[in-house]
């Protein structure tokens, strides 16, 4: 089949939708003049940052002195575990149920100005760590069932603070998309005997054109069925359901793979590059979750420059997804890019990638 040419639809295997892609409307989807961004300065420390080391958060509680990771209950939580036991139900039309949750905060490192791209593979381990201990402590909330864990970065991902964190949201329910990526992926264990993610994530090492970048234990793809620009989906080669499961080193390797594809990002537009980061993992309950396979999601509306955005209009919103760029296409732009962030290079780097 030609991916390359012609309109056509794909499958996304863990949910079960469709993006419509029409690569002949932009045959060199990138020959316009690529607008490269910069990077502002920022402070080490912002005395108005809400989380930076002991400043006073929106809540009035203060930030101890901390010097690596500090996660704590978000002051304006989305989600309280205390609340009426309350539903509604007018003809099956009108439906309402109280959702009881926590909203948990995890600072990425004291720094105000150290992100995922900047930090070391070693700080970076810390965050895994630490997202590894909210999803254990999720799995002993008495009420919880899913816990995602999710990073958004840049303002037009919603960000409500410019200093690197994280949230962790527990829910008494499982959420819509992790739903039926359990449903999924238990149907095909079911049909086939095998993983899905596991049997998926080969295939990409074999084919190789929408491998992002690689290491021991995990591949940075751009998914056959990315709705997105710069999509991607980070996956463990191992069958681990979630990240408490993973032994030490294949969390070293998490950490660096992540640190990797990160900088590829901010390399793309010499900018630091937004997005939204989530992963999923099995749900917190007692339940056999054997056909698990844990993974991140990114997700970024940049196009073809930090000003050019895809929005979800028209087409998309009435009917399915759509995109014009295919995969195989941004995965080449990003895998190209350097492991070097353009911040750190030095004049003979640039004169060796000229070359």
């Amino acid at each position: 089949m030609n991916l390359a040419d012609f309109p056509h639809k794909r499958l996304n295997p863990l949910t079960g939708d469709w993006v419509l892609i029409s690569p002949h409307r932009t045959k060199r989807p990138w020959q316009e003049r690529i607008e490269q961004g910069s990077s502002p300065a920022v402070p080490a420390y912002d005395t108005k940052c809400f989380l930076c080391p002991g400043n006073q958060r929106a809540g009035n509680a203060r930030n101890p002195h901390y010097e690596t990771t500090f996660a704590f209950d978000n002051d304006l939580s989305a989600l309280l575990p205390d609340i009426p036991v309350e539903s509604m139900n007018e003809r099956n039309l009108l439906v309402a149920r109280g959702e009881r949750g926590l909203c948990r905060v995890i600072c990425h490192s004291p720094r105000h100005d150290l992100s995922l791209p900047l930090l070391s593979t070693v700080e970076i381990s810390s965050i895994v760590d630490a997202w590894a201990n909210e999803f254990t402590d999720s799995c002993d909330n008495e009420f919880a069932k899913y816990v995602l864990i999710f990073e958004n970065r840049g303002d037009i991902t919603g960000a409500g603070s410019s200093h690197p964190h994280s949230q962790a949201w527990s829910t008494e329910t499982i959420p819509t998309v992790p739903a039926l990526e359990t449903a999924r992926q238990r149907e095909y264990a079911e049909r086939t005997g095998s993983c899905l993610l596991c049997d998926y994530v080969k295939l990409e090492v074999q084919m190789q054109s929408r491998l992002i970048v690689t290491n021991e234990h995990f591949a940075a793809v751009s998914p056959f069925w990315a709705v997105w620009p710069h999509e991607a989906l980070v996956i463990p080669f191992g069958h681990y359901a979630d990240i408490a499961s993973m032994p030490k080193t294949v969390r070293e390797d998490f950490a660096d793979i992540l640190n990797k594809l990160t900088i590829r990002y901010d390399n793309l537009f010499s900018s630091p590059f937004p997005y939204s980061m989530g992963i999923h993992q099995r749900p917190t309950t007692r339940d056999d979750h054997s056909p698990w396979h844990c993974h991140a999601h990114f997700f970024s509306p940049v196009a073809r420059s930090l000003s050019s955005r895809k929005l979800m209009a028209g087409y998309e919103v009435l009917a399915m997804p759509h995109r014009d760029t295919t995969p195989e296409d941004a995965a080449r732009r990003l895998r190209n890019c350097s492991e070097v962030h353009h911040t750190k290079r030095k004049p003979e780097d640039e004169l060796r990638n000229a070359e």
